[in-house]
């Protein structure tokens, strides 16, 4: 009984591996090639770690199949990039799972393609999961945090991993995590729409260099205020929304929206839940006063 379970279970792996591999690429962007997975019939998403050139790429379907490519937008803070490719291909896109259901210890199969165009696999199970979001160290929010337990080998980078059901959870990655995480499906399919409609992802800013600075008690006493710090501004970029709302240096955030605020963290998560456009009401503490300011939130402009 036991052989043929683990038969069926051998087969069912390979015949899994032989189909999802049709929506994952080789992509050539740097020295060492890393993989990709199809999102459209003519785009691709990969790590953005990964690519070096903006042109000058290509992608591999198969042995002997390589087809031209550009970079059409890149996200370094979630590590993901888009590639468009200068002819359409027939190659199914991937099928993509939602990683809401993941359990700990549930098989996982991670797949890449070789420089020659052949698909290779590691296997192994969920070793972590957290089903919330999870900051990465350049700023970026991934929707949940899902690490696997199986060998990353070089050029697995941008490829996929599956669950038993042959769905495609994200993007493999060996940037944030030592041993590698997995993007989850849900922030990929956000990230690389928004590259392909606008070749980058807008997220809204403020404009300021701010560090934390406690409240002296009798300042605190004066104000009828709870928190014991506020964070001071020590720079105003030119032009940008606090700018345009007349934030001066020297001045102390105190509240952002509804939020009070002790460190630059929070002012992040503030920010994450509003878009550019967006107006945003600010208490500050300026000459002694609290002082409300209006902002109205823009995209971080590109580098």
């Amino acid at each position: 009984m036991t052989g043929k379970i683990w038969a069926a279970l051998s087969e069912e792996m390979t015949e899994t591996s032989a189909e999802a591999g049709k929506s994952v690429v080789s992509v050539e962007g740097r020295r060492h090639p890393s993989s990709g997975i199809i999102f459209t019939n003519d785009s691709v998403i990969t790590a953005n770690h990964a690519l070096r050139r903006e042109d000058e790429t290509s992608i591999v379907l198969a042995p002997d199949r390589r087809i031209p490519a550009r970079v059409a937008g890149r996200d370094p803070s979630t590590d993901l990039a888009l590639l468009r490719l200068e002819e359409p291909i027939q190659s199914p896109p991937a099928r993509w799972g939602n990683g809401s259901d993941l359990k700990v210890g549930e098989l996982l199969l991670a797949l890449a393609r070789t420089r020659r165009g052949n698909i290779v696999v590691s296997s192994g199970v969920l070793s972590g999961y957290i089903n919330q979001p999870w900051r990465t160290w350049l700023g970026g929010d991934l929707d949940q945090f899902i690490r696997p337990d199986l060998n990353l080998y070089a050029g697995f980078s941008g490829g996929p991993l599956l669950n038993g059901k042959a769905e495609f959870l994200g993007v493999n990655t060996s940037a944030f995590y030592r041993g590698g995480i997995t993007i989850p499906a849900t922030t990929v399919l956000a990230v690389a729409g928004e590259l392909l409609g606008k070749g980058r992802i807008e997220r809204p800013y403020l404009g300021l260099a701010m560090q934390a600075a406690p409240l002296p008690e009798s300042l605190r006493t004066k104000l009828n205020l709870t928190g014991s710090e506020g964070l001071l501004v020590m720079r105003v970029e030119p032009a940008s929304p606090a700018d345009r709302a007349g934030v001066l240096l020297g001045d102390v955030l105190l509240k952002l929206g509804d939020q009070a605020l002790s460190d630059t963290d929070a002012v992040q998560d503030q920010l994450r839940s509003h878009k550019p456009g967006d107006e945003i009401q600010a208490a500050f503490i300026r000459g002694g006063e609290v002082v409300n300011l209006k902002m109205k939130l823009e995209a971080r402009p590109a580098r």
